[in-house]
């Protein structure tokens, strides 16, 4: 298991995971989604319960099928429309800055 967990803090871009797995990948995809595939293959790691640890193989195994399905996502859907970040879970991807938002931000001029 060692080996396989050394292995994985190699890796460092999308590109390298899918690699890694062999998972087959168009470029454009991962080009405008890569942030997004790597947090949601993390979002699906996190939710899995018990996953045995001894067996390199399974580990295996299942990472693959969890960054297949990550990668998935976005061969069929957009960044927005999955909402992975906190950006697009928040406002739909559109920011909203009210004019008291501004007036209070800026400083105090002084009356003379």
């Amino acid at each position: 298991m060692e080996n396989f967990l050394q292995q994985l803090k190699a890796l460092s871009s999308a590109e390298d995971f899918l690699q890694y797995f062999g998972v087959p990948f168009e470029q454009g995809v991962v080009n405008v989604s890569r942030l997004h595939i790597l947090k949601r293959f993390f979002q699906y790691l996190r939710q899995e319960k018990g996953i045995d640890q001894s067996d390199e193989v399974k580990m295996f195994t299942l990472y693959r099928a969890l960054l297949v399905k990550a990668y998935g996502d976005f061969v069929t859907s957009t960044p927005a429309q999955e909402k992975v970040f906190k950006v697009f879970q928040d406002t739909n991807g559109k920011q909203h800055v009210t004019l008291d938002s501004l007036k209070a931000s800026m400083p105090q001029r002084a009356l003379t």
